[in-house]
């Protein structure tokens, strides 16, 4: 009977408790904790441009962006005091995009 009544008060406990730490249990939890890229760059095209599939201006042409395309910046790749490349993916929804749609690829600054 003992044993029953312990098992019944921690079940209770536990029931009133346990859902407060839970997301719908009423404590919302700050999203600052959260660590976002603070690195992370984003750029709109201004003129209609190559993407390029690696660092160079022989290598294939995969599309040309359009006017206005944005883009994030992935990474860079300095050639040389004049020659600058960025790799840079284009802005797609994952779910609804065709699978084989080209979204990285670099262009030249």
């Amino acid at each position: 009977m003992i044993n029953n009544l312990l098992k019944n008060l921690c079940l209770i406990t536990f029931a009133l408790i346990a859902p407060v730490t839970l997301p719908a249990g009423g404590i919302q939890k700050s999203i600052n904790h959260l660590r976002f890229p603070n690195n992370t760059k984003e750029i709109i095209l201004s003129s209609n441009t190559s993407l390029y599939s690696f660092p160079e201006i022989n290598a294939k042409e995969l599309l040309v962006l359009d006017i206005g395309t944005c883009l994030s910046v992935l990474r860079n790749w300095k050639v040389n005091e004049s020659e600058i490349w960025f790799r840079v993916e284009l802005a797609s929804n994952k779910i609804l995009d065709d699978p084989n749609k080209i979204t990285k690829g670099w262009i030249k600054m």
